[in-house]
């Protein structure tokens, strides 16, 4: 492993609001944690990615985790520190223990969810000039100094040669993980501190604008605004799925990724989950990528007797892998019985679980067909859906 990457979502993030740490706060439907893990799993050149974590984060982590494509890439996380300069250092401690190091490491900080791989690909190559680099943006306003509390201006600053520290900020593995452990005593800034304290040189490397960094609640606002405006093509798609009543012995009702009390099961190769089939043949539509037979064949014993939650999740997967996210997901049941109204609510938060968005995107409906039909007679139940997704152009 040549190149590896330190995600430091340790901090509790108490500014941004949102009663949950910002790094778990959803954008775009989505953990923020997750855009930064899927820019960094996706790098090729990216062998390892090391996440640090508070303990009392771990649900959250793990339920912001669940589906990530190449998660083989993923190592298990870390505890972090007190201070993100602890927290770093110990993150590489773990990187230090397995059974590869790394050559070199990318710090970034997981608020920080627009990085994009031109970006890490920069840095990657200025490391083949220096012990270290880091992503910067020069400063371009005019630069005031304020005297007091009363905001009057004392004078100017010289803003030539001045940059705006970004991250990910990145370095010779095993030169930095000394430096912090020579450091562990100060509390500097950032990791290019620690560097400079050590006698490493490091280079500005050019970075956006857009990759900011996530503090305050305002700043929800424009990285929302910011996302949508490189999500710019909106699609749907349409699922629609059946399955007939059937009496195989010990088979559960399972509808919308729950467990339905009812006196029949539903008949399939599979769990037989209309409601999630119908979803995921909703958003491999919007994908133009087939349908969930093409994906999951029922001559396949690998799915058979399968927990369809596995299909919605693949389709989901899909649309991350093209750097898309799931807008809307709308599920309309259509049987005499059971009643979907009692499960609504259970319905609508796994469905959200297995796709990772919040569960105010999630709509799940029934109807009847007034006693005609099949599902009229009771015959067995089917389900519509439509998904809504949004792709870079």
């Amino acid at each position: 492993m040549k190149h590896a990457a330190l995600i430091v979502a340790g901090g509790r993030g108490l500014r941004a609001g949102g009663g949950i740490p910002k790094q778990y706060q959803y954008l775009g439907g989505i953990p923020v944690l997750r855009h930064s893990l899927l820019a960094c799993l996706a790098h090729p050149a990216i062998g390892k990615v090391q996440v640090v974590i508070h303990p009392n984060d771990q649900d959250l982590y793990h339920a912001a985790i669940q589906g990530l494509p190449s998660a083989e890439k993923l190592a298990a996380a870390c505890f972090g520190g007190e201070t993100r300069q602890e927290s770093t250092r110990l993150g590489l401690e773990a990187l230090n223990a397995l059974p590869e190091p790394p050559a070199t490491v990318l710090i970034h900080d997981a608020a920080r969810p627009f990085l994009k791989a031109a970006a890490i690909d920069r840095l990657l190559t200025a490391l083949g000039q220096s012990p270290g680099a880091i992503l910067a943006v020069p400063v371009v306003d005019t630069l005031k100094r304020a005297a007091g509390q009363d905001g009057l201006i004392q004078g100017g600053a010289d803003r030539s040669g001045l940059w705006r520290a970004q991250t990910p900020q990145a370095f010779h593995f095993g030169a930095i993980l000394d430096a912090h452990r020579t450091a562990s005593a100060a509390n500097l800034t950032d990791d290019a501190a620690v560097a400079e304290q050590a006698g490493l040189a490091v280079q500005l490397v050019l970075g956006e604008e857009e990759n900011f960094k996530l503090t305050e609640p305002g700043d929800f606002a424009r990285a929302e605004r910011q996302l949508l405006l490189g999500l710019a093509d909106i699609r749907m798609g349409q699922g629609y799925d059946v399955h007939a009543f059937g009496d195989e012995p010990g088979r559960k009702l399972m509808l919308a990724g729950i467990e339905v009390p009812h006196s029949r099961s539903l008949a399939g190769h599979s769990d037989a989950d209309v409601g999630l089939h119908a979803l995921t043949d909703a958003i491999l539509g919007a994908l133009a990528d087939g349908d969930i037979g093409k994906h999951f064949p029922p001559s396949d014993m690998r799915w058979k007797n399968a927990a369809s939650d596995r299909f919605l999740q693949h389709a989901a997967e899909l649309v991350a892998a093209r750097g898309g996210v799931i807008a809307h997901l709308d599920l309309t049941f259509i049987c005499e019985a059971p009643k979907i109204g009692p499960h609504r609510e259970a319905m609508r938060a796994r469905i959200a679980e297995i796709c990772h968005l919040d569960t105010g995107r999630v709509a799940v409906k029934a109807t009847t067909t007034e006693g005609l039909g099949f599902t009229g007679r009771r015959e067995g139940i089917a389900a519509q859906a439509l998904a809504t997704i949004r792709l870079p152009l």
